[in-house]
Formats: C-alpha cells, sequence, structure tokens
C-alpha cells in the first residue's frame, strides 16, 4: 500500500471515544519499548507520526492513526512494565480484552515482540489469548536489523517454539530502521480488509 495520508485521530480511553466510520482496524499489541511506534512509524513512511519514547509505559491509551483514510492503526498500552501500578495495569488490560472481545471493526492483531528476547509469560499468554478467541493475528519480531544474519533463523526458531507458532501461521521479522518485513506485512494488512469475496468492485477498464 503506498501511503499518502496519516493521521493521529485520538487517545481514546474507551469505546465512547472509538471512531465511529467503521473503518478496518488493525491493531498493535506488546510490551514496553519492542518498538510498536517505530513499526508504525516504518509502515507509513513517517519519520515521528507515533511517538516514539525511551520511557516504558509512556503510552497509556489506546491511539488511534487512520491511514489513507481507509483503515486505523490502533496501538494499545505496553503490557509487562513492573513500574506500572498493578491498578493501572488491570485498568489497561480490562480496556484491551474489552476491545478484542467486542470490536466489530478489528480485522488483525499484530503481537509485536522483540527478536532479540525469547517471549516473556506475558507475550505467551496475549498469544494463547488470541489464538483461543480465533482472533486474526500476525506475530511481528522486530528488531531483526540487530541480530547477526548468522543467527537469526536460531532466534526465530526459539521465538516460534516458545510461542507455539504453527507451520502456515502468520510469522514476521521486521525491521523498522532497515524495512525488512514491510512489504510482506502490508501485503498482509490488505488481504485482511479486503472486500469479501463477491463484494470486490470491477474497475471496468480491466474487467476484459
Amino acid at each position: 500500500m503506498k501511503v499518502t495520508k496519516a493521521e493521529f485521530v485520538i487517545s481514546a480511553v474507551g469505546p465512547s471515544q472509538y471512531p465511529e466510520d467503521a473503518l478496518p482496524e488493525i491493531a498493535l499489541a506488546g510490551r514496553s519499548n519492542v518498538g510498536k511506534s517505530s513499526l508504525i512509524n516504518r509502515m507509513i513512511s513517517r519519520k515521528n507520526l507515533a511517538r516514539t519514547s525511551s520511557t516504558p509505559g509512556k503510552t497509556q491509551h489506546m491511539n488511534y492513526y487512520r491511514i489513507n483514510d481507509s483503515l486505523y492503526y490502533v496501538d494499545f498500552p505496553g503490557y509487562g512494565y513492573a513500574k506500572v501500578s498493578k491498578v493501572q495495569r488491570a485498568a489497561w488490560g480490562k480496556m484491551v480484552e474489552k476491545y478484542l472481545a467486542e470490536r466489530e471493526t478489528l480485522k488483525l492483531v499484530l503481537l509485536v515482540l522483540d527478536l532479540r528476547h525469547p517471549p516473556t509469560a506475558d507475550d505467551r499468554m496475549m498469544y494463547e489469548w488470541l489464538k483461543h478467541y480465533d482472533i486474526p493475528m500476525c506475530v511481528v519480531a522486530t528488531k531483526a536489523d540487530k541480530i547477526p544474519k548468522t543467527r537469526l533463523p536460531r532466534h526465530i526458531k526459539i521465538m516460534k517454539e516458545a510461542l507455539g507458532v504453527l507451520p502456515g501461521e502468520s510469522f514476521i521479522p521486521f525491521s523498522s530502521e532497515l524495512g525488512l518485513g514491510k512489504d510482506e506485512l502490508w501485503a498482509l494488512i490488505e488481504s485482511q480488509i479486503a472486500p469479501e469475496e463477491g463484494e470486490i468492485e470491477t474497475d471496468p477498464d480491466t474487467a476484459n
């Protein structure tokens, strides 16, 4: 997808603030500091639309970014950061769980993990929760450029085995610095938001 327009819309704290225009939504879940904001910026070819921070846990709301007036990226609060209070973590968890369970416009969840490190218990819990509820998901393993190419297959193998990723399930190594995985991830997103078969509009100039 060629991104010609991208804008921050709202930091939502609950359903009453979610957009009501029914555009498809791509949610990003992951621990604090795994590179979700950098991933968004790379995907839309912008440097600072999604604000990155050296302070884990800074994203405390569900940040909506509208892309080409055709879809949203929804950046979840990072989970698993110890310095955030238990009360705050519980509130975030309830908000995210309600969204995942009830949001009809949700088309895909990107579970963002740092490929340099094995998945945490929180990562595994989120992965298993999404699978249990049959929510479309792709594991995006960021910071692939930080790993020597000779060791990359081993890191991928460790992460897949720790999560229980089965053959054929979506798993994309990604680098916000190099753009590795960008085209593959856009192709997956477009396949998830495409009109249902039989509803695709045909261009009369290309129909024959």
